[in-house]
């Protein structure tokens, strides 16, 4: 039996220490990058920054997003559940704070699939944006 599927996009910010942006949702346990489920008829990269505008106050603009990729990964808050993300990256243009439904704020360290300081990490990010992302260096 096939799994309901939330598309998604989202956008990596990356620290000079190599460290990555994650928020963590009001109600939540995992940490995941800035971004959210597409309005119907909306492209990935124009929902990706809107969802940075809206979680994080970050205004990006089409030239500042780079895409990563796009998978397909378990849902980190939602049961049974699939998401397809589409993730970008980009560069911080200001400074980040949480906004809306974002209860938190927090530069992680990812070594093997997991942070450092021991943040849950979302599925999406932990086994897809990780490994996407250690091979760019």
């Amino acid at each position: 039996m096939s799994h309901p599927t939330l598309t998604v996009a989202a956008v990596c910010f990356r620290d000079a220490d190599g460290r990555i942006l994650t928020v963590r949702k009001r109600g939540t346990a995992h940490f995941m990058l800035p971004g959210g489920k597409l309005e119907p008829g909306e492209a990935a990269d124009d929902a990706a920054r809107r969802e940075v505008h809206e979680e994080l106050g970050v205004r990006l603009e089409p030239a500042d997003i780079t895409l990563l990729g796009s998978w397909r990964a378990p849902a980190a808050n939602e049961p049974d559940t699939d998401v397809v993300g589409t993730v970008y990256l980009a560069e911080l243009t200001s400074e980040p704070s949480a906004a809306n439904e974002i209860a938190e704020l927090r530069w992680v360290h990812v070594v093997d699939g997991a942070a450092l300081d021991g943040s849950p990490l979302a599925p999406l990010l932990r086994d897809r944006v990780v490994p996407a992302l250690a091979l760019l260096v």
